[in-house]
């Protein structure tokens, strides 16, 4: 009998025994076996066999008040090799890392007395770092757990943030009282020490994109300028006091680097005698001479917000050297650095709590338990976006029982959008991927989604490629 006597339903039942390879290589035969290759059941289960997620909230004895992506870009679909693990930190004490497929836990430290406030990761060295309420910064292996250095600021750490020199790895800590640690990882030896404000507390702290300019700001103290500090002179420090630059705004209210243009800043901060926001955008550079070194900050452009749009807390970050992404409330804005409104979306129906930007693809997450994906395009060589689909939430029901814990099923099924394929069954789906966190955790939900989740973008490309 030839395969083209079979009835659809013969041959979907047939390719359930396929896996993914074998499945995307059978709907090449012909059309039918295409059509048949494309049934939307086959893709959901393989989705949801591999990409299913653990309950951590309810496994963590303690409230989980930060999370962090440990592993590499380890996936390979069809190849077996599937391993998200994510670091923890909770109020009970302990420093826990987790298998996210198998909902397992992999290790976790010994508790102790005071709560740890945040953890970060370093994937490439597969270390963890945690700082405890008391300003205690640790290192843990990523593997094992095990402790391998601890370090005091005697102050509260607010910020923490890892960057690498010459294959050498550095952290960075800035505490509430206005001081800024350089130490080496793992062993946490300190390289130096600057105040960089009086007794203000420092909660932006960002590393360009190059590695050689580290910015520090307080969004407490109106009066404090973001700083620029030269990152060589952090981790090779002389007799002089670091080489930095304070930026002529006030009022900063968040930053981000343009990553096409590494020493290329922008800066939100508010007028002091008005509510009006304004971006204003710096390149920098250092000016050698016989008799010093220092650091410039070029101005190469700033604008206004709309009033009326602006009034709450706004997320922003940066594409290419001239495009900024801003997002408050449920809305997502593109700007030209220069004040043009390029695009404005919204797609979601609460307050947008990340936006995930790389080269290709913008993530957007919200609590209204959604996450949106667009890809970047290029239109008269203006960046823009394209809506691409999005994975909606649950149910908050849930959240009556199972100790105020909110239900986030990631219910996960693609939506044709600009340039994917009309027909819903040409595309994978996957329904019932379950992903619990407590409330005030969504934006760290997207770390522990966010790589699976790409994994099934990358696929709905492949498929786009052979069903088209």
């Amino acid at each position: 009998m030839g395969s083209e006597l079979l009835a659809l339903d013969c041959l979907v039942h047939l390719f359930s025994y396929l896996e993914a390879p074998a499945l995307l290589r059978a709907a090449r035969v012909n059309q039918a076996w295409n059509e048949a290759a494309g049934t939307t059941s086959l893709w959901r289960r393989m989705c949801l066999d591999r990409w299913t997620f653990c309950n951590i909230s309810n496994l963590t004895p303690g409230e989980i008040v930060g999370m962090a992506y440990l592993s590499d870009n380890e996936h390979v679909f069809g190849a077996g090799k599937l391993r998200s693990v994510v670091c923890t930190a909770s109020t009970d004490g302990t420093i826990r890392a987790w298998q996210v497929q198998e909902g397992t836990q992999i290790w976790s430290s010994p508790s102790q007395e005071v709560p740890f406030v945040k953890v970060i990761t370093v994937p490439q060295y597969k270390l963890a770092i945690s700082t405890d309420a008391y300003g205690t910064i640790k290192v843990w292996h990523g593997e094992t757990g095990e402790e391998l250095a601890a370090f005091s600021t005697s102050s509260s750490s607010s910020s923490l943030v890892t960057y690498s020199v010459n294959n050498k790895p550095f952290l960075t800590a800035a505490t509430a009282e206005g001081a800024i640690y350089t130490l080496e990882v793992p062993n946490l030896n300190q390289v130096s020490c600057i105040a960089a404000f009086q007794n203000s507390s420092i909660d932006l702290l960002l590393c360009s994109p190059d590695k050689q300019w580290l910015v520090a700001g307080s969004t407490e103290n109106a009066d404090t300028s973001p700083k620029i500090f030269y990152t060589d002179c952090l981790i090779n420090p002389g007799d002089e006091p670091p080489i930095s630059s304070s930026l002529p705004v006030n009022n900063c209210a968040v930053v981000c680097w343009l990553p096409k243009a590494p020493a290329r800043i922008a800066v939100m901060h508010q007028d002091r005698m008005s509510v009006r926001r304004n971006i204003t955008v710096f390149d920098l550079a250092v000016k050698k001479s016989k008799c010093k070194t220092e650091v410039l900050a070029q101005q190469v452009a700033s604008f206004t917000l709309p009033q009326s749009t602006w009034t709450t807390a706004i997320l922003m970050e940066g594409h290419g050297t001239e495009t900024i992404l801003l997002g408050c409330g449920s809305n997502l804005k593109l700007y030209s650095i220069f004040g043009t409104q390029l695009e404005a979306f919204q797609h979601h129906n609460n307050t947008i709590t990340s936006i995930w930007v790389d080269s290709f693809r913008v993530v957007t997450s919200s609590l209204d338990l959604s996450l949106r994906v667009y890809t970047w395009k290029k239109v008269n060589k203006i960046s823009s976006l394209t809506s691409r689909y999005y994975l909606l939430g649950g149910t908050h029901r849930w959240s009556r029982v199972m100790n105020n814990l909110h239900s986030r099923g990631v219910h996960s099924y693609s939506r044709t959008r600009a340039g994917l394929p009309t027909n819903p069954a040409s595309l994978p789906n996957a329904t019932g991927t379950h992903l619990h966190t407590r409330s005030h955790l969504t934006t760290f939900r997207l770390l522990v989604f966010i790589g699976s989740f790409f994994i099934f973008l990358n696929l709905i490309i492949i498929l786009q490629l052979f069903f088209h």
